[in-house]
C-alpha cells in the first residue's frame, strides 16, 4: 500500500487515503501516525484487503514520505 492522499493530519495522526500498488484497490479515510517508523516500516507491511498483497509481497521499490515534523520534536 501506498499513500494516495492525506486528508487531514492533527499533529501526528492523519487520515489517508491509500491505494494498492498491485490490484489498484482503494482503502479511504484510514488512519496512520506521521514518523519516520510508521512511513518506512508499518506502511509498506500493510496488507491489501481485496488481494492481500502488501508492498514488501510485491517487491515493488517504495519510496517513504517525509514526515512533517521532525522526529523527536513535540508537537
Amino acid at each position: 500500500m501506498k499513500i494516495l492522499k492525506i486528508n487531514s493530519q492533527i499533529r501526528r495522526d492523519f487520515r489517508a487515503d491509500f491505494i494498492c500498488e498491485g490490484c489498484g484497490a482503494k482503502q479511504l479515510d484510514r488512519s496512520g501516525y506521521d514518523d519516520s517508523y510508521f512511513h518506512s516500516e508499518v506502511i509498506p507491511k500493510m496488507k491489501c484487503k481485496k488481494c492481500g498483497e502488501s508492498t514488501r509481497t510485491l517487491k515493488v521499490d517504495y519510496r517513504p514520505l517525509a514526515t512533517k515534523y521532525p522526529d523527536g520534536m513535540q508537537v
